[in-house]
């Protein structure tokens, strides 16, 4: 019963701050988006991926293979 009553009062204190917020809302979306930008639009442009443009639908005999000859020099 007190951890549902801490758990309440966790939620209710972050609850309350969030509604009473006026310039945190807009400091929260500018948030938001810049981490949609950084997670999504960055790595469409920037991070291609590798392993599917090189590994002709075999990834995992592709990295083995690689792995084996990194060893092996």
């Amino acid at each position: 019963m007190a951890k549902e009553n801490f758990l309440s009062k966790v939620f209710h204190l972050y609850y309350d701050g969030f509604r009473s917020m006026t310039l945190g809302k807009t400091l929260w979306v500018i948030i938001l988006i810049k981490l949609f930008i950084i997670f999504v639009v960055l790595k469409l442009f920037f991070f291609p991926n590798f392993l599917k443009q090189h590994a002709d639908g075999d990834e995992p005999s592709y990295v083995a293979k690689q792995l084996l000859e990194e060893v092996e020099h």
